[in-house]
This record gives C-alpha cells, structure tokens and sequence, in this order.
C-alpha cells in the first residue's frame, strides 16, 4: 500500500512538473511573438494606410551627418540593428548583399545602430561587409523619432519605405532575405 501511495505521488509530483515546465515555455513563446506594438512579424501599408517618414537627421558611426529626407526619392530600407544582437548578426549578411544588389536601381539602405558605440558598430560593419550608413543611436533619440511605428525594444527590426517617403512595410524581427527583396519590389512599382 504504502508503494502505491509513493508512486502516486511521484506521478503526481511529474506531472505537476511537465505542466508547469509546458506553461513556462507556451508563456515564453507567446512573450518571443509580442512586443508593444503587437506580433512579431511582418506588417503592410497598402494605399492610404501607409505611414510618412519621420525626417530624420543625425550622425553616422563614421561620424558623418546623415538625413533621411535627402533620400527622398528613392526606395529606402531602414534597419534597425546593434552589435551586441544575436538576430542582427544573423540578418546582416543578407542585408549587405541586397543592399549591394539593389543599389543599381537606386534603393538605399540606412541603418539604425541602437544602444552601441560607435567602434562595435564600426567593427560590425566591417565583418559582415555592410557599406551602407547607419545613424548613431546611443541615446536612442533616433529611434524614438519612430514611436509608434517601431517599438523601443524591437531589435532587429526593418522598414521599407516608398519612393514618396511612405512607410509601405514594417518587419519585427529577423528578416529573411527572399521576403526583403519581394518587399523592395513592390516598393519600386509604387512609384
């Protein structure tokens, strides 16, 4: 009897176990999808729901100055990235490589570096052969200039902007490559 009772209660104790372990990980999954603005993923603006650009201006991590409204007129991507992030480094060879691939046909790519200094973001750059600009954003001024359109804490996080200045996409998270170009194809037909 008193074996069955043991039993019973290290079967209860395990289960008690899984179930929480199951909570804990549905719980975190759920917290990895969310983020201020809502899912994680991929937003589009069609037609009249398309969000103007901020203008920004600002400094580079080379030190150079860098507006945006001076690329008004071309489709642009906007990354938002840092050094210290695992999803950046991961996304940056691609970014590069579209970023060369596309220049031609006169998209640009600009870069938000975010809670880093300049000299990691530099030595980033240089890794992963990034030869677009990307503002310094160690106090985080620039980023705010995009409340309400990228959340604070959505790092990596990229926008595709129309040749008019409009916001056409906005991706929280990692992007992958095949639906970058798709995005900036889109973005060229609009204008």
């Amino acid at each position: 009897m008193r074996r069955k009772a043991r039993t019973a209660v290290v079967i209860l104790a395990i289960a008690a176990i899984l179930g929480l372990g199951w909570w804990q990980l549905r719980e975190t999954r759920s917290h990895a999808r969310t983020t201020d603005a809502g899912e994680v993923g991929l937003t589009l603006y069609a037609g009249d729901e398309g969000i103007p650009l901020p203008d920004v201006e600002g400094k580079t991590i080379a030190g150079d100055s860098l507006s945006l409204a001076d690329l008004r007129g071309h489709v642009i991507v906007l990354n938002v990235w840092g050094s210290w992030c695992a999803p950046c480094r991961a996304e940056a060879p691609d970014l590069a490589k579209i970023s060369k691939e596309s220049a031609p046909r006169g998209v640009r790519f600009v870069g938000i570096d975010v809670r880093d200094n300049p000299a990691a973001g530099l030595a980033f750059e240089r890794k992963f052969g990034i030869t677009y600009p990307s503002f310094n954003d160690q106090n985080g001024l620039v980023l705010a200039s995009f409340t309400g359109i990228v959340p604070v804490s959505a790092v990596p996080s990229t926008l595709v902007i129309d040749r008019d200045g409009i916001i056409r996409a906005r991706n929280i998270g990692r992007i992958d490559a095949s639906t970058l170009r798709g995005l900036i194809e889109d973005a060229e037909k609009l204008g």
